[in-house]
């Protein structure tokens, strides 16, 4: 009997995909060791690609000519721009933050070819500072821990340090005000920022919380972790140090003592046993860092620039301020007054602004500024932070 033909004009029906045995049969699961091999070449490519960049970024150097220094080869404004790229490239299954982080290690070794860089940030080793050091210059940068804020920007104006990273504001406590006001006075210009989580742990020799009778911990972490603490260590001891990592350090002689801290310190310091994790307030606990050196560079393309304004007593001085960037389009993302230290009353503005300093626009407003206030000083204009 012949076989029926489709009607002219018509597809011939398509056959229904196998289902399950016959489909298993179609697609047989991988065999491991083919996986493993193919793993194992894209790796040998990997290696390959890495290595033929660090031979570039060495012809970069020698394009640069013979520089003074590592800091000399160092370019944030070039290395937020390629990392950018590498998000705007990402299409998974890595996460943004994987990559940055990736890509960031390969930056930083081929730069410490030339020589590390040399990084002041606040320690002793393990303290949040020493992370954003981290997440910024990676590992190939030697870092230098200090015992105050003040010193980082003593040890970068000096010339000891290349950079230093310090702590500006946090999201859930506001301002660090040390950190102004030591801009009231230097000349030291903000370079870079760091956005960092910042999870708080209680910390343990013991890993016992009905053993702790005091806990030592920076004055911006309790005030992360009060009501956490109100609610678990109501009769607990509350000692300030200088740092976590400092607090750590001191928990770790005694079973009746407790550090908040974050995991890198728990790890330094021995202190292995977590009581709680993470405690802040905040689940979104964020603290902003700023990389202080000693100039300003080009733009990146996705800039911030912060300013200082000494204002004159007078009314409508506020307004006088906030009126230039306003008429030339530009946004401010934040503002804060400290005392000026040089007349009893008086007041210096900081303010974070959209753009870069040589943008047009902001040449314009201020220039405009200028002419309404005491004195302008500009910060530094730098690459908002990249995830």
């Amino acid at each position: 009997m012949a076989s029926k033909k489709p009607a002219a004009g018509k597809p011939a029906p398509k056959k229904k995909p196998a289902s399950g045995r016959a489909a298993q049969a179609v697609a047989p699961p991988p065999v491991l060791a083919d996986v493993r091999a193919q793993i194992d070449g894209i790796d040998r490519r990997i290696q390959e690609l890495i290595a033929e960049r660090a031979g570039f970024a060495l012809q970069v150097g020698k394009a640069k000519g013979k520089l003074a220094a590592a800091v000399d080869y160092y370019r944030p404004e070039r290395e937020a721009q390629v990392l950018r790229m590498v998000v705007d490239r990402n299409e998974g299954p890595l996460s943004d933050e994987v990559l940055v982080h990736v890509f960031r290690e390969i930056m930083s070794a081929c730069l410490a070819q030339q020589e590390p860089l040399k990084i002041g940030y606040l320690g002793p080793e393990g303290t949040f500072s020493q992370q954003a050091v981290l997440k910024h210059f990676g590992r190939s940068a030697h870092g230098l821990p200090l015992g105050s804020i003040e010193e980082v920007f003593q040890e970068v104006e000096a010339g000891n340090a290349d950079f230093g990273v310090v702590p500006v504001e946090n999201s859930g406590q506001g301002t660090i005000q040390v950190t102004l006001d030591m801009f009231l006075t230097s000349q030291l210009k903000i370079c870079g920022e760091v956005e960092l989580m910042v999870h708080q742990y209680l910390l343990s020799r013991s890993g016992r919380i009905e053993d702790i009778e005091r806990v030592y911990a920076h004055p911006q972490a309790f005030a992360q972790t009060a009501a956490w603490l109100r609610s678990n260590l109501p009769k607990a001891e509350k000692v300030p140090v200088s740092s976590n990592a400092e607090g750590a350090r001191r928990a770790r002689g005694a079973d009746d003592a407790a550090a908040i801290a974050g995991e890198s310190a728990a790890h330094v310091y021995g202190l292995k046993k977590v009581i709680m994790r993470p405690i802040q307030d905040d689940k979104d606990n964020t603290t902003r860092f700023l990389v202080i050196g000693r100039r300003i560079f080009p733009p990146s393309g996705h800039d911030r620039t912060s300013i200082l304004v000494f204002i004159h007593d007078k009314p409508g001085a506020l307004f006088d301020v906030l009126s230039p960037f306003a008429r030339h389009g530009i946004s401010m993302n934040r503002i804060e007054s400290r005392p000026s230290h040089q007349a009893k009353w008086e007041y210096a503005f900081f303010i974070d602004l959209a753009g870069h300093v040589e943008d047009e626009a902001m040449k314009q407003a201020l220039a405009e500024l200028e002419k309404e206030v005491a004195q302008v000083k500009v910060l530094g204009s730098y690459p908002v932070a990249v995830p």
